[in-house]
């Protein structure tokens, strides 16, 4: 019956949800589109402003004259946001920058005796003190500054081998603050101060050396200048890095242009194509994008992300009304987004990129579509609303006569049994005693005894029934008054006094002294202590041991009664208090009761 009830009702509702739900979608999606076709004005404003930034952009990399260096020329573009980085190339289309120097194929120490002297030192007789001498002589003599920067720094370095730092730190230091050093290179075309500036740092280890910070604050300064032709590109990507892994601040490991030294050599390696063409392309390299220079001496690098901030920014520079958004897409973005309404070409320049408006939020909705939305929408909550209702009063009362019915089979199942026992056992009793001829006044008497104890029983058993029919009326009305905790102990204990007397039976009664007085119907309470000893009593087996107690704890008058019966499973102690609940029904046709006891305790 359930069952066919839930099918009824959920079958209209799941009919009035589909035609809610379609109803709303035709009306949202009709003014959605007349909401996009009005600002479609928008997206060809930011089309405009988007063609102007870029053209702007190829201006600006026009700027590489002739008599800028390619170093200029890239630090000008990175510092100033042209780009995220750039490459630079001369009118042959030669790399100028990021480039590696030309190496000289000869060396001017190999005919040069003093120098022939000292490598022999330092080589072949690894008599590095000598060496160093030597090394240091060759500078001070020497008037070509590359000769003079490549001794000293070779004096450092067999300083170092023969583990006199402190006197390499003290050559780098004095020496190569010196302008005459500042260009000065190797063999390799690498600049020689920069590294051996960088070898006393490491040399050094700590920020807390006394020269530190004034070598570090100069090597940062050469690292940072553009100025210098000396300075490759590959050896000043290579130099910031090394600092980044000195101990030091993080303030002092931040180099602004690194990122784009990183950026153009990455794009280095896959060999882009230069064109002269101003528009804006993806590189080999994952998430790069390429803008070259009208005359093609300039590759502008970009990252996707700053692409769209940079383009965003200019897009939302022109007042847009508070309900419209464009953003900007690169290629192979998918549109079909919630929210997106109309798309356009981002411009000539960005070949595949695409514009996109979307409206803010439920309230573009026109009022119009508004009211016939909510009309739809609280027709279809009423509807449900009254139909589920109805479903769970129907279901409620279906479910009470249910409860109901099984109450009443079950009280009548359990009231007939119980107390078709006690009576039948009198009747025989009964019997017994009419039928004899002649009765012997000791059976007469256990035969009385019996009769009395089965009418105990069904007085018991009558008690609990009327006052299981109080407990389903709320009819039960508690007598309170102020009373003595020990009166309610006793008088349980009276009760049962003369059952419990039976051979293999201890009980124990203990009262703590001074409890107080409390305020309670005394007559419920000794019913719920002789419910508790009854359950004792029968569910314990051979050498019975009961006891009942009273005593205070945490500001309460506690009750207890403890035996040593059969016991239950965690389980089954669960459920002992509901009406008619019997772990083991078996055994309550042995011991007697009904499965009310323990419910009239937990309602008292």
């Amino acid at each position: 019956m359930l069952l066919l009830l839930a099918a009824v009702v959920l079958v209209p509702v799941a009919c009035l949800l589909w035609f809610m739900n379609k109803a709303m979608q035709n009306e949202r999606l009709a003014v959605r589109q007349k909401l996009a076709e009005a600002y479609l004005g928008h997206l060809s404003t930011a089309q405009e402003r988007l063609e102007r930034y870029w053209q702007e952009k190829a201006s600006a990399l026009d700027g590489f004259e002739e008599g800028t260096s390619g170093s200029q020329f890239f630090a000008r573009c990175v510092r100033s946001g042209i780009a995220d980085s750039v490459i630079c190339y001369d009118a042959l289309g030669r790399l100028l920058y990021p480039a590696s120097p030309l190496v000289p194929k000869t060396d001017p120490t190999e005919r040069d005796p003093k120098w022939m002297r000292a490598k022999q030192l330092e080589e072949v007789q690894n008599n590095l003190i000598a060496a160093a001498q030597a090394y240091g002589e060759i500078a001070r003599s020497a008037t070509n500054a590359n000769l003079a920067a490549r001794a000293l720094q070779a004096q450092a370095r067999c300083l170092v081998q023969a583990g006199r730092k402190g006197s390499a730190i003290q050559v780098v230091v004095r020496e190569f603050g010196h302008e005459r050093f500042r260009r000065a290179t190797d063999l390799q075309m690498r600049l020689i101060a920069v590294d051996a500036e960088l070898m006393a740092l490491q040399l050094m280890g700590s920020p807390a050396h006394a020269r530190f910070g004034q070598t570090l604050k100069r090597l940062r300064t050469r690292l940072s200048d553009y100025e210098n032709p000396a300075l490759g590109a590959a050896q000043r990507l290579f130099l910031m890095k090394q600092v980044r892994k000195l101990p030091i601040r993080p303030a002092d490991r931040d180099f602004p242009t690194l990122e784009a030294e990183e950026l153009a050599a990455r794009v280095l390696d896959t060999r882009p194509q230069v064109s002269k063409e101003a528009v804006l392309r993806p590189t080999a390299a994952p998430g790069v994008w390429q803008f070259a220079s009208s005359s093609g001496r300039v590759l502008a690098l970009f990252h996707t992300e700053n692409l769209q901030t940079q383009m965003g920014a200019t897009i939302a520079a022109r007042a847009l009304p508070t309900d419209v958004s464009v953003s900007i897409e690169p290629p192979g973005q998918e549109l079909a987004r919630e929210g997106v309404y109309q798309q356009l070409d981002a411009g000539r320049q960005l070949p595949g990129w695409r514009l996109a408006l979307s409206l803010r939020g439920g309230e573009l909705l026109s009022d119009a579509a508004d009211e016939q939305i909510a009309v739809y929408l609280w027709t279809g909550i009423l509807g449900i609303a009254a139909i589920s209702i109805l479903a769970v009063f129907i279901a409620r009362t279906l479910q009470r006569q249910i409860r109901l019915t099984r109450l009443k089979n079950d009280l009548v199942a359990t009231v007939s049994h119980e107390l078709k026992t006690p009576l039948s056992s009198m009747r025989l009793l009964v019997d017994t005693l009419l039928e004899a001829g002649h009765l012997e006044e000791q059976k007469a008497r256990e035969y009385l005894q019996l009769v009395a104890k089965e009418n105990r029983r069904l007085s018991h058993l009558i008690d609990n029934f009327l006052a299981f029919s109080r407990m389903e009326q709320n009819r039960n009305a508690f007598d309170r008054k102020e009373v003595s905790p020990s009166d309610i102990v006793r008088g349980a204990a009276d009760a049962v006094h003369e059952r419990f007397r039976s051979t293999g039976c201890r009980f124990d009664v203990q009262i703590a002294p001074n409890l107080p007085n409390i305020f309670a119907d005394p007559d419920a309470l000794t019913t719920v202590l002789l419910n508790l000893l009854d359950n004792a009593y029968k569910y314990s087996e051979g050498d019975r041991a009961i006891s009942l107690r009273a005593y205070a704890g945490n500001g309460n008058v506690c009750f207890a009664v403890t035996d040593n019966g059969i016991g239950l499973a965690q389980r089954e102690a669960k459920k002992v208090f509901e009406r008619f609940y019997q772990a083991d029904r078996r055994l309550s046709r042995n011991t007697g009761g009904c499965g009310l006891g323990l419910s009239i305790v937990k309602f008292i």
